[in-house]
């Protein structure tokens, strides 16, 4: 078994749960240069419309970082859900 094994397994069973890629860019002054901005682009799995994930982060950015945060855009991806089955009507041969 691989050593990875348990943690893609852990981020399947949350993907199924409806945790999404999120990709949030923090736009931020730099703190020596405060009329420059940068930019910084971070990936996590997350869960929407919430995203403790992304917020537990920009909250540790706020108390641990000196650069200010100017604003932040995310971006998601489609939940992973189980397939979809429905009923066929009618089955056409040729």
């Amino acid at each position: 078994m691989s050593r990875y094994a348990g943690r893609d397994h852990d981020e399947l069973a949350k993907r199924l749960d409806g945790w999404r890629l999120t990709t949030a860019e923090v736009l931020y002054y730099m703190p020596d240069h405060p009329a420059l901005i940068q930019s910084f682009v971070w990936q996590t799995l997350d869960l929407a419309p919430k995203y403790p994930r992304i917020h537990r982060f920009l909250d540790y950015w706020k108390r641990e970082i000196e650069a200010v945060i100017h604003s932040v855009r995310l971006a998601t991806g489609e939940t992973l859900a189980p397939p979809a089955m429905r009923r066929v009507e009618a089955i056409f041969h040729h």
